[in-house]
């Protein structure tokens, strides 16, 4: 049964994960965040909301398993696969042009987006000179995503989406099985940099030629859209990428007029110079 919370309660467990432990989901839409402290409260067969507050007051265990339960985790590989074309197609032979290609994957969540444009700059003879930094708010995730290690019985999935994508050899090539799981092979990831950075909180820490971040702003306020944006923008090199989700957009961000459109459909844009 689904827990109810009241607009009270449900501020008081906000500002307890806020000065306690240093998360701030004030800004992310309430709702969803809401409906998850629900389920959670089930999934730890807590009676009350007073329970699950004395829980996370005193027991770190507890905010861990939470954050875990109510971050979004939905991810696989070549996840839109005509997304992927289109990176393929129109955005690597711009990033072609440096030297040295540097990229941003923010909520990574448990890497298999990264591994995936590790896939596609191995294609385009790239890879050598990119380093790719993945970053995620929860860190059970990124322990997950640096083992490098995924399901088999998603693999066939993968491969479909793989195919879709333009993909130019054999997707098997790209990692080992391991009984129920496969390991991604260790000459994609290691030009994979897996830390810890929040959103809401943390600042620029490099200057990136590309930024992808795909299905995380449709959990945040239009306020925090706003801020994330203006971070993705000082954080862009000029004429630099930025990937959103298909379900979310430029179009009423305060900054939208800084980047032009590269592909409508697809969410990509180019910060203008």
């Amino acid at each position: 049964m689904i827990q109810d919370i009241s607009n009270a309660d449900f501020l008081d467990i906000i500002n307890i994960l806020k000065l306690q432990y240093g998360y701030d989901f004030t800004g992310y839409a309430h709702a969803s965040i809401r409906r998850r402290i629900s389920r959670f409260m089930t999934y730890m067969r807590l009676a009350t909301v007073f329970d699950l507050k004395h829980r996370l007051v005193n027991d770190e265990e507890c905010f861990d398993r939470m954050v875990q339960y109510i971050t979004v985790n939905v991810t696989e590989m070549f996840r839109d696969p005509h997304f992927y074309r289109t990176m393929r197609e129109q955005v690597l032979p711009k990033l072609a042009a440096y030297p040295n290609i540097k990229i941003w994957h923010a909520g990574c969540s448990t890497g298999e987006e990264v591994f995936s444009m590790a896939i596609l700059l191995e294609e385009a003879g790239l890879l050598n000179r990119s380093r790719i930094y993945a970053t995620d708010l929860n860190p059970v995730n990124l322990e997950k995503a640096s083992s490098g290690i995924l399901p088999l019985n998603n693999m066939r999935d993968y491969t479909q989406n793989y195919i879709q994508s333009g993909g130019l050899n054999d997707f098997s090539n790209y990692y080992v099985a391991r009984y129920d799981n496969v390991l991604i092979k260790k000459e994609l990831r290691k030009h994979i940099t897996f830390f810890q950075h929040n959103l809401v909180t943390d600042k620029v820490f490099n200057e990136f030629h590309l930024v992808c971040c795909r299905n995380v702003l449709i959990y945040f306020n239009r306020s925090l859209q706003n801020s994330v944006l203006k971070l993705f923008h000082d954080s862009l090199a000029a004429r630099g990428y930025l990937a959103m989700g298909i379900k979310e957009t430029m179009k009423f961000a305060d900054i939208h007029e800084q980047f032009e459109t590269v592909h409508v459909q697809h969410k990509i844009y180019r910060r203008k110079e």
